[in-house]
């Protein structure tokens, strides 16, 4: 079954739900900014938000990308890093059922 999304690509509707693009920047607040090399890696490996938490969703190809070796990995971590943080709040998915699906701020303990 196909998707569909906004013109700006940033909400994707399909059976899974509504699903939004994540801030990838290192912003602390908003974005990825505090993850670590390894939560990164782990969540691109499990496709589970900081690689524990709730499945990551489409649009993100992670199945693909997580079978990039871990020095690729480790590249690509690094470039988001390396971007200026935008603070910009995404919103949490939504269930097919209409629930919001929480995102993970912080890792388990």
């Amino acid at each position: 079954m196909g998707a569909i999304t906004t013109n700006d690509l940033t909400a994707w509707a399909g059976p899974w739900g509504v699903s939004f693009a994540r801030n990838l920047t290192p912003d602390i607040a908003t974005g990825i900014g505090s993850w670590t090399e390894a939560i990164f890696i782990k969540a691109l490996r499990t496709g589970k938000d900081m690689g524990e938490g709730r499945a990551i969703l489409p649009p993100m190809p992670w199945p693909g990308i997580g079978q990039s070796t871990d020095a690729d990995l480790k590249a690509m971590f690094a470039y988001l890093m390396s971007l200026k943080p935008i603070e910009n709040a995404v919103p949490d998915p939504i269930s097919p059922a209409g629930e919001r699906v929480p995102t993970m701020s912080s890792p388990k303990k």
